[in-house]
């Protein structure tokens, strides 16, 4: 039995009289408020403002049939106010605030949850402060303020994972902040960044059991796939999310995954099926009272009637859904109603008018895109790549704790094993497998040297410098298309460093988008190339993975960095025999000689164990193959015996 039940039945009598006289005191403040209280509320008030419990989880079970209630939770906040309790107080707040959240008063909501925070950060309570750096950032999040409600998250994120313990309020807090940070991602475009924060998330509430949290993050991974064009793993992930819906009764859920099944039916031509979903989902949504919800169903029954020709009951339905969101400052739906009305105006032959909303459209993107946004989510992604690195080295050393634990259980069982079946059996075998565990030690080994050598601070410090200029240039496209580019590398080179092989045509297609980010340091004047010869298949041919990275560095950092004039590298991939491939990276830089002088003057050297350690990887990888490799290289002159530049050729087994 909750503490407060219990202390009202056995205080009943003296709390009530208390009670009475306490709120003859407060009824001018509170008349509003309190004529329809019941003596019960103001009892239990009383007693949990006496008692002040100090977490959320204690709170909630005493107000969780109270809490919908916006009368009683502004006298339960105004309470506690008085009484200087700071927890109730923000409990109070927050629970206010997502209420004029969920009816579209993003305002209102702001306020009460800044309140909520200034209490909670004076209580110096990390539960209630958490749970009020979520909820801002939810706010912020529906309205787009991606850099506001990033960095909210973030901080939520960052105090709640620094409690030892935590409780179950604070694992969900977590998951909040988790989807918060994918929804993000989501907006920027940011898909499979945003999926891997989903299902991080999802795991977490499958721990917990929370299918309200099931729910949401099947709802968002079923929309990223939707903007990445997988519709079918997309409705799977949509019929999920409403089957939990369901199950927990949800009706915002079920409005929101049922909105979303029929967007899907309609970019595969199936306006009848949308249209069956959208129509009854009118009166619910607004029932609901979120007019963020409400705005895209009509919306997309607009666009369900588009596509049958109803062009009348098509741009009333939009004109309606555009209305709402203009009243309510709701930015991604005012986007998405110009992009439909385009495509009405398109469908109804009035080219000028499509023209017209297609601009507006392309305006009010370019309105939600700021730069201050791209500019910040350029170093929080950049955060986040660097710690996906960290920890995926981390792993690697803990994996090769576990392989030396279990090779030294190994050989005391062999030893066991020695005394049946005699001992010179035994020591050969205890050989084989010291040697085995020198062996996978070494690759484990050269795998981390290959990671850090691959992720050196100086190429990603020169990659974000150069597209900071872009971005304080005020060239929007380039930033984007570079960053986008940049963060394809880098998950390119975490994925590819996981694997011992890969074929040529990915590492060639990972160079590429090294070579193109590289380049941006030249100012693009690289002229790069990559030539295959006719009737090899690089798709079945095997490679260590980022095996021509370090010697592309190599051109690049001795070879064409200190070249004054025209810059060339070229791979060209050819036949040797029947069991190798020869690659060649050709440049026409300064030359190894030049190079070493040019390293010898330098204040800062730069020691490269790049190529030392492509080598001994290549070196494993032919003892595969039952082949031998070669690596070579040679300085090139021209008639007059001066250098014009440098070939490495490598020798790759195929079979």
């Amino acid at each position: 039995m909750p503490i407060v039940k219990f202390l009202l039945i056995k205080n009943l009598h003296r709390a009530r009289t208390g009670s009475l006289v306490t709120f003859l005191l407060f009824s001018f403040l509170y008349t509003l408020h309190a004529q329809d209280l019941s003596d019960e509320f103001i009892d239990k008030t009383e007693i949990l403002v006496k008692l002040k419990p100090k977490t959320y989880e204690a709170l909630d079970e005493e107000l969780s049939s109270e809490k919908r209630d916006t009368s009683l939770l502004r006298y339960f906040a105004n309470f506690s106010k008085k009484n200087d309790y700071l927890e109730g107080q923000s409990y109070a707040l927050n629970q206010l605030g997502m209420k004029y959240r969920n009816f579209s008063q993003y305002e209102q909501a702001v306020a009460l949850h800044e309140q909520a925070l200034a209490a909670s950060e004076k209580a110096n309570n990390i539960d209630f402060k958490v749970l009020s750096l979520n909820m801002l950032g939810v706010v912020y999040r529906r309205t787009d303020g991606i850099k506001t409600a990033l960095d909210y998250h973030q901080k939520a994120l960052e105090l709640a994972e620094q409690i030892e313990n935590p409780s179950n309020h604070i694992k969900r807090s977590i998951n909040v902040a988790l989807n918060g940070i994918g929804n993000l991602y989501q907006t920027l475009e940011q898909y499979d960044l945003a999926i891997l924060q989903f299902r991080r998330a999802l795991k977490l509430e499958e721990e917990l059991g929370n299918k309200l949290g099931l729910a949401i993050n099947h709802q968002n991974i079923g929309h990223c796939l939707e903007e990445k064009g997988d519709l079918e793993e997309a409705l799977e992930n949509y019929r999920k999310s409403l089957a939990y819906n369901e199950e927990i009764d949800s009706e915002v859920g079920r409005v929101i995954c049922k909105n979303s099944l029929a967007q899907i039916y309609l970019k595969q031509n199936m306006p009848y099926l949308a249209l069956v979903l959208l129509e009854p989902l009118h009166s619910e949504s607004e029932k609901i009272g979120d007019f963020s919800v409400t705005g895209l169903v009509y919306i997309n029954t607009g666009w369900a009637h588009t596509k049958l020709g109803n062009y009348e009951e098509a741009e009333t339905f939009i004109q309606k859904g555009l209305t709402m969101a203009q009243n309510r400052n709701m930015p991604s739906n005012i986007l998405y109603a110009y992009e439909k009305m385009s495509d009405l105006e398109n469908a109804k032959g009035d080219f000028k008018k499509a023209y017209e909303f297609y601009k507006k459209a392309s305006e009010h993107e370019k309105e939600i895109s700021s730069a201050t946004n791209l500019r910040y989510m350029n170093d929080i992604i950049v955060r986040y790549e660097n710690d996906k690195k960290n920890s995926q080295i981390a792993v690697l050393a803990k994996e090769n704790e576990i392989v030396r634990l279990r090779l030294k259980k190994n050989q005391t069982t062999l030893l066991v094993s020695a005394l049946i079946v005699g001992l010179i059996s035994s020591i050969l075998y205890i050989l084989y497998r010291q040697y085995q565990s020198k062996n996978e030690k070494r690759v484990l080994t050269l795998e981390q040297q290959m990671l850090r050598s691959q992720m050196n601070p100086h190429f990603l410090f020169n990659s974000l410098n150069s597209i900071k200029l872009y971005i304080i240039n005020n060239e929007q496209k380039n930033a984007v298309h570079y960053l986008n580019k940049f963060s394809k590398l880098v998950r390119k080179i975490l994925e590819a460093s996981s694997q011992k092989e890969i074929p040529l045509s990915e590492e060639l297609g990972t160079m590429e988008l090294y070579m193109n980010i590289e380049n941006i340091r030249f100012s693009n004047e690289i002229d790069f190339k990559i030539e295959v010869e006719k009737n090899i298949n690089i798709d079945n041919i095997k490679i260590p993975s980022l095996t021509l990275q370090p010697f592309l560095e190599n051109s690049l950092w001795h070879g064409l960095s200190p070249k004054e004039g025209e810059k060339k590298i070229q791979i060209n991939v050819k036949h040797k025999d029947r069991g190798h491939v020869t690659i060649e990276i050709v440049d026409n830089g300064v030359g190894r000689t030049m190079a070493e002088v040019n390293k010898e003057n330098r204040v800062l050297k730069r020691k490269s164990l790049g190529i030392r350690i492509t080598k001994e990887r290549l070196a494993n990888f032919a003892k595969d193959y039952q082949n031998k490799f070669d690596v070579d290289i040679l300085d090139l002159f021209d008639e007059n015996g001066d250098p014009i530049g440098t070939k490495v050729v490598l020798d790759i087994p195929t079979i």
